[in-house]
């Protein structure tokens, strides 16, 4: 059983000043303990959820050099397709056991990020692909808006105080296939233990055993989300930002029972970043005696491209 918290965002946009309060005390709550929620309310269809599977099921199906093409060189895996064992977690030399693919942000009215981010990579053997990916995105972007409103009145902060930092923001929205296993991993599984790097993220496909968290006492706890939950938690750059206040928890998704090897699984996490001059200057309201300022000054720009070059997927 998941011992994961769960809440529902139709308490936040209900109008109801109780309802409202009672969704801000407990993922504020649950983000200080065990840093994840499994939440429900949020803006996905159950038919843009059934398209989106569709759309990665067909694109992982392609074959290999179909794929390969979409990899594109010198951006650090940002957008399109990164191969099967490119990434690893930090500390980690083995790579993780799954390829996946990246969609990034459809910038409005801002010229210079349009020429920051890298362009989005079109499939042209699915017409349907990047149209389901990119409404998917939107609407994760849009829920994980609405959180971090909740999140900002549990920090005593203004309500939108998130707001213009992650418009046009960073964010990634990864499709993830982890293929069938062939051979006994040597020391590697499907996602080595690792904590997120961005603000919180958002995750479709927690909905059978896989993903487990790290509790306080150092217990791996089963994260299973219901089939219309998706799963989030906080990242390093929020627990960053609030001092440590909310928790950025370390969690992995295990190697299935040898039964299951020949078991494809999916999952799409989609992480929310702001714009890369956004400070991560630990808040002065979550800094006391008992809570001494725990790290540098920096930007969410400058902090993304040192976790990048730990992760193997940009060059020193």
């Amino acid at each position: 059983m998941s011992a994961i918290p769960s809440v529902d965002l139709n308490d936040f946009v209900s109008g109801d000043a109780k309802r409202k309060e009672k969704f801000v005390n407990e993922i504020g709550a649950a983000f200080e303990d065990i840093g994840f929620v499994a939440l429900s309310g949020h803006f996905l269809s159950d038919e843009l959820v059934g398209d989106l599977y569709s759309e990665i099921k067909k694109f992982f199906n392609l074959p290999q050099e179909v794929k390969d093409k979409y990899e594109i060189e010198g951006i650090g895996g940002q957008r399109g397709y990164t191969s099967f064992g490119k990434e690893h977690a930090k500390g980690k030399k083995e790579g993780d056991l799954k390829e996946f693919w990246h969609f990034g942000q459809y910038v409005e009215d801002n010229p210079k990020l349009q020429a920051e981010y890298p362009d989005n990579v079109t499939v042209d053997e699915l017409p349907d692909f990047n149209r389901v990916g990119e409404e998917t995105y939107k609407m994760l972007e849009k829920t994980a808006k609405y959180v971090l409103r909740a999140l900002a009145l549990h920090l005593n902060l203004e309500e939108t105080y998130f707001d213009d930092y992650i418009k046009n923001g960073n964010s990634i929205l990864r499709p993830i296939h982890y293929p069938p296993i062939t051979e006994e991993p040597k020391n590697a599984v499907r996602a080595a233990a690792h904590g997120d790097i961005n603000l919180i993220t958002l995750l479709m496909g927690a909905h059978g055993k896989g993903l487990q968290v790290k509790d306080h006492q150092g217990n791996w706890v089963d994260a299973i989300a219901q089939p219309d939950q998706l799963m989030i938690n906080v990242g390093d750059m929020l627990s960053r930002l609030s001092n440590n206040k909310l928790k950025s928890t370390i969690h992995q998704v295990v190697n299935p029972p040898k039964e299951l090897w020949g078991t494809s699984r999916y999952s799409i996490p989609f992480f929310m970043h702001p714009v890369s001059d956004m400070p991560l200057n630990c808040l002065e309201n979550c800094i006391d005696e008992d809570n001494p300022k725990a790290f540098e000054d920096i930007t969410a720009g400058e902090y993304l491209h040192e976790r990048l070059i730990e992760l193997g997927l940009v060059k020193k």
